[in-house]
C-alpha cells in the first residue's frame, strides 16, 4: 500500500485519487485558518512556487481538531488561503486527522511516519508528511517545524 491508494474529496467536492500525484513529492498538510501556525501557509506556497515545477506538489487539508482553529466551509477555507496566502497548491475538503472518524489517508500516514516516542496522533495543526516520488512516506515534520526548515530535505529528494 502507498499514499496512491488514497481518495480524498478536493475543497469543491469532487473525488481525487493521489495516484493523480505519482511520480511527484508530496508535501502532506493538516491545515487551520485561524491557529497561531496558520502564517505557515506563506512558506508553503513559497516552496510551492520554487518547486513545482522540479515536481513538488503540497496538499492541505484542513482541519478543524486543534484548538477549533477550522470553523469555516470548504469554500471559505478556500477563499481565505488565497486572499490572505495567494495559495495556489491543492487544498483538500476538511476532515479529521485523529480518532474514529480520522480520514483513512491520515491512519496511512500516521502509521507509517509514527511522531516523537512513536506517538501515531497529530499534536497540532500544521504537521508536514514528507512523502517520495514512489509514494514512500519518508518522514514526519511537527508544527513548530517552519516549511523552510524542510527545503534541504525537498532539494535532496527533487
Amino acid at each position: 500500500m502507498s499514499v496512491y491508494d488514497h481518495q480524498v474529496r478536493t475543497v469543491k467536492g469532487a473525488t481525487k485519487s493521489l495516484n493523480e500525484y505519482k511520480g511527484k513529492v508530496l508535501l502532506i498538510v493538516n491545515t487551520a485558518s485561524k491557529c497561531m501556525f496558520t502564517s505557515q501557509y506563506k512558506e508553503l506556497q513559497g516552496l510551492y512556487s520554487k518547486y513545482k515545477d522540479s515536481g513538488l506538489e503540497i496538499l492541505g487539508f484542513p482541519t478543524n481538531q486543534f484548538g477549533k482553529g477550522e470553523k469555516g466551509t470548504n469554500e471559505e477555507i478556500q477563499s481565505f488561503c488565497e486572499i490572505n496566502f495567494g495559495v495556489t497548491f491543492p487544498l483538500f475538503e476538511k476532515i479529521e486527522v485523529n480518532g474514529d472518524n480520522a480520514h483513512p489517508l491520515y491512519q496511512y500516514l500516521k502509521n507509517e511516519a509514527p511522531g516523537v516516542l512513536g506517538s501515531k496522533s497529530i499534536k497540532w495543526n500544521f504537521t508536514k508528511f514528507l512523502v517520495d516520488r514512489n509514494g514512500k512516506v519518508l518522514k514526519r515534520f511537527g508544527s513548530a517545524e517552519k516549511p523552510s526548515d524542510l527545503e534541504k530535505d525537498l532539494a535532496t529528494l527533487l
